[in-house]
């Protein structure tokens, strides 16, 4: 039971169905034998929940990653775009290879057997783990943006600045943590799309009627920050660990490409114009947060930091929710009582809040992200899961030299953006 309780929360977009009643058959009948589920999500819902979970904080750092990269890096977002589409067909092979696939471990596991499986779920948890702290970290940041005198006084202690708004947004998170239901918190984190097209709405607006211009020339290419670009890149396509679920919850799974490659263009579309935008406004001054650099004073701006802030607060409690299971599973078998479980939640909100105050480098921990965990989720396990389930790696054709082609470089950006990624952040310290 708390495995499949796991897998179901692998997913930190809720799935629009089409009814209560057909979902509980549906669980009835995976209960009842291993064979291929048909899901009850439309070819509508179906896009719309793949856009959610493309669509997240990663829109307000690809600004800055053009500026670390320069204009031709944009060369690279529509790279990682398309290499990222092609890993998330190969996960669709994977699953029709083997129809008791469910989720995205059950994939590791089928490829690889236990260690697979362990290597997925840790991947996947470690992700949302850090996440999660750069919601905490992207909160302290904007709020003391728009609230630059704000401070907090505990025990004593004064707090002021960015410290003072992470430890509020965490009290105010924690009660979150606490429910057992997340079905609201889920249908409010669903907006995700539409708070993107918000905030891209906004900064369009701030550039165009509000003084900033967009006379910024930036420049060419700049290969020093290159590895920094190409993480902040994959970190936007890390979507992966949803797509089994996404593609088990549809009516009609042969339309799931379709779905895949509309909500890859809109995303790559919406991803590249807020670059673009920001480039043009801001040049090499951007902040890891475009928000950051928006006037304060102005309407627009203040829409775009609100939206900005009310997501990744209804979106932390899903996130760490795997983890959450995860450590229930493990413990609760020894100490099952609600209190237990209360602590472990506490505890893991706190270390958030620790690290996010240890760390609070936006910019620099979601290029860790994206170097170390997205390309490793989004990239080189797909292909590997794919060539081991499908047996292509005993033989060698296109295909196989294309997708061991892709498993190299992916390796080399995991390790170079890693490095990168840590190196700034051990300089920032």
């Amino acid at each position: 039971m708390e495995s499949q309780k796991q897998e179901e929360y692998s997913v930190t977009i809720p799935l629009l169905l089409a009814s209560d009643k057909e979902t509980k058959a549906e669980d009835h009948q995976i209960a009842a034998a291993a064979a291929t589920t048909t899901g009850t999500s439309s070819f509508f819902n179906a896009c719309f929940n793949g856009l959610n979970a493309l669509s997240g904080v990663g829109i307000l750092s690809v600004p800055y990653a053009l500026a670390s990269g320069g204009w031709l890096s944009l060369l690279l977002l529509f790279t990682i775009a398309i290499s990222t589409f092609y890993t998330g067909l190969l996960i669709q092979r994977c699953m029709d290879a083997d129809p008791t696939i469910k989720s995205y471990p059950d994939i590791g596991h089928r490829a690889f057997g236990k260690t697979g499986r362990i290597i997925v779920s840790v991947t996947m948890n470690i992700e949302l783990y850090l996440v999660a702290t750069g919601f905490l970290i992207l909160e302290g940041d904007n709020l003391s943006n728009l609230l630059p005198e704000m401070g907090l006084e505990f025990y004593g202690i004064n707090i002021s600045g960015k410290k003072s708004f992470v430890v509020i947004v965490a009290a105010i998170i924690l009660p979150t943590i606490w429910l057992n239901s997340m079905s609201i918190l889920s249908y409010i984190s669903a907006s995700g799309v539409l708070a993107s097209l918000i905030i891209l709405g906004s900064i369009l607006w701030v550039g165009e009627f509000d003084g900033v211009g967009f006379e910024e020339k930036g420049k060419l290419v700049n290969w020093k920050g290159m590895p920094s670009a190409i993480s902040l890149y994959a970190f936007c396509y890390c979507a992966h660990p949803v797509f089994p679920t996404l593609y088990t919850s549809m009516r009609d799974q042969r339309q799931f490409k379709k779905v895949l490659l509309l909500c890859f263009i809109f995303c790559t579309i919406t991803y590249s114009s807020m670059a673009i935008l920001g480039y043009l406004m801001f040049g090499s001054n951007l902040n890891s947060q475009i928000t950051l650099n928006l006037p304060t004073d102005k309407l627009s701006s203040r829409i775009a930091i609100c939206t900005t802030l009310v997501n990744p607060i209804a979106k932390y409690a899903l996130m760490v929710t795997p983890i959450v299971d995860t450590l229930e599973e493990r413990f609760l078998s020894f100490y099952n009582t609600r209190k237990f479980s209360l602590l472990i939640r506490t505890s893991l909100v706190i270390s958030t809040v620790v690290v996010a105050l240890s760390l609070p480098f936006f910019g620099y921990l979601m290029s860790l992200v994206g170097a170390f965990l997205s390309v490793t989720a989004s990239i080189i396990l797909p292909c590997l899961c794919y060539l081991k389930i499908s047996g292509s790696y005993r033989r060698l054709g296109f295909e196989s030299v294309v997708i061991g082609l892709i498993v190299v470089i992916g390796v080399v950006v995991a390790v170079v953006g890693t490095y990168t990624a840590v190196v700034d952040i051990v300089r920032e310290m």
